[in-house]
């Protein structure tokens, strides 16, 4: 049964101009020049400020361009006289293509370019020796298969039964598991050895097995015999386990683990290597020491002057002091359109260097001991609120500010995000970072006995002696957050 009611609700929404803003609070220094330059393309209205450039011709009233050989002076239009609206108006479907391309080089221009690392890729190169086999038309279909389910690693990523499947229904390829299976151990030959393996143990039986037939010793055997047999054991640390299972002493168990861990656990890297492309971290922020003196510059190397076309302003302008037809009222709602999300821009911009400007200035008052010193212990708790209420802005904000920026200070480049962390008191009631608890913690590890390494419990218990006052479950969260294993894993024979 329908009926009619009156119901109130308060709603919140972001307006297109903040979501603009929260979007380019997010992007990074190296990411910024990119998103300019689509603005750029998508906007017309919005174009690079270029008053700077050239202004020794703008200012000579003698200016060479402006004369022919004979001295005349030449008629120059203006830049906004050369646009005609009703050019705007027309059909341009069948302008020739020779009139939208431009050649703005001569024979005298000296063209930079940039050369690229050319060379053979990882699954190139196992395609390349897959033909050096000769296999027949089948054989070589399913080696191809087969090799496209290689990772970068070198890892074969999809199990036998599957790819039969999938030669049946997707190649229309009918083979068997056998068939199958003798093409890829052919390719399990191939190099980096070590290539095509389904798991780390048959990876590395593969590596030990070729050097056992290039060089065969008994140190190489018992290596094989270890991964073999007692791969689990030999994964959890438990030698004395396969000492006693193997009988053999600790002198010959040290040369066979020796052989093992020079082995190549991702044999596809290695060749990755040379072809690897390299990320190079563009700082948003720089802190400089001047005599003890921090001054900070916001990188705004790739942010150009952006402004409003002259041309469209002046369109718009003379559009709305006269009568329109409804093919000129469909233009200036489209011209009226760009000149706003082109102002919009410019000033989400605007807001987002200040945002960005005031939140590191903050913070950068607020851990000024430390980018002084760059001691981590001089690092104070401090937590995407503190920050947020000294800026008066709202923590989200913050968070975007802080997540994907990097800053450059004289002693490293770190990520924003970094500074930030959970306070913890200690027994004579000092307040201290988290951060400089996990650094200290770091520390008593790496200064370990690697024969006989300090278990949770321990450094539990050195940790309360220095005055860090923490629980055992703490420890074991702050340790595995640093990427440090238990105990066990980090035995080694000395």
């Amino acid at each position: 049964m329908l009926n009619q009611r009156l119901q109130q609700k308060l709603l919140q929404k972001l307006s297109p101009q903040q979501i603009l803003l929260m979007k380019l609070l997010q992007i990074p220094a190296v990411g910024l020049e990119q998103r300019v330059k689509q603005e750029i393309e998508e906007n017309p209205a919005l174009e690079v400020d270029e008053a700077d450039l050239g202004e020794e011709n703008s200012d000579d009233p003698l200016a060479d361009d402006d004369y022919d050989e004979d001295g005349d002076q030449i008629e120059v239009k203006d830049k906004d006289e050369e646009f005609d609206f009703d050019d705007y108006l027309q059909d341009d479907d069948d302008i020739p293509h020779y009139k939208l391309s431009a050649n703005n080089y001569s024979a005298d221009d000296e063209r930079r370019e940039i050369p690229f690392a050319s060379g053979v890729s990882f699954h190139e190169l196992l395609i390349q020796q897959l033909g050096l086999r000769h296999f027949e038309e089948h054989k070589y279909n399913i080696g191809m298969y087969i090799i496209g389910n290689i990772d970068d690693s070198g890892y074969l990523q999809r199990t036998v039964d599957a790819m039969v499947d999938d030669l049946a229904f997707m190649q229309n390829i009918t083979t068997d598991k056998f068939e199958v299976l003798e093409v890829l151990e052919a390719i399990q030959e191939f190099d980096p050895t070590g290539v095509g393996a389904r798991n780390l143990q048959e990876c590395l039986l593969i590596q030990l097995r070729k050097i056992s037939k290039l060089n065969p010793s008994t140190t190489i055997d018992l290596a094989i015999r270890i991964v073999t047999r007692y791969f689990n054991e030999f994964t959890k640390k438990h030698y004395q386990k396969i000492m006693k299972r193997l009988e053999i002493d600790e002198d010959q168990l040290k040369d066979a683990m020796d052989e093992i861990l020079n082995l190549n656990p991702k044999p596809g890297n290695s060749l990755s290597e040379t072809t690897r492309t390299n990320h190079y971290i563009i700082p948003d922020f720089t802190i400089n020491n001047t005599n003890g003196n921090l001054e900070l510059v916001l990188n705004s190397w790739n942010m150009p002057d952006l402004r409003v076309s002259n041309t469209y302003s002046g369109m718009i302008q003379d559009m709305s002091k006269q009568k329109k037809t409804k093919k000129q009222k469909e233009a200036y709602s489209f011209i009226k359109q760009k000149i706003d999300s082109a102002k919009w821009f410019i000033e989400a911009i605007r807001q987002r260097q200040n945002t960005l400007y005031s939140t590191m200035s903050t913070i950068m008052e607020y851990q000024y001991e430390y980018f002084l010193s760059g001691d981590e212990t001089d690092l104070k708790p401090m937590i995407l609120k503190d920050i947020a209420e000294r800026v008066h802005l709202d923590i989200s904000t913050i968070s975007r500010v802080a997540n994907s920026k990097y800053v450059q200070t004289p002693f490293g480049t770190f990520l924003l995000k970094s500074f930030f962390s959970e306070s913890m008191q200690k027994e004579d009631g000092e307040e201290i970072s988290t951060r400089e608890i996990k650094t200290i913690l770091k520390d008593i590890i790496e200064g370990e006995t690697k024969r006989k390494p300090f278990t949770d419990e321990y450094l539990t218990k050195l940790l309360k002696e220095k005055g860090y006052n923490i629980a055992r479950r703490t420890v074991a969260k702050y340790r595995e957050q640093l990427g440090i294993p238990v105990a066990r894993l980090r035995k080694e024979l000395t």
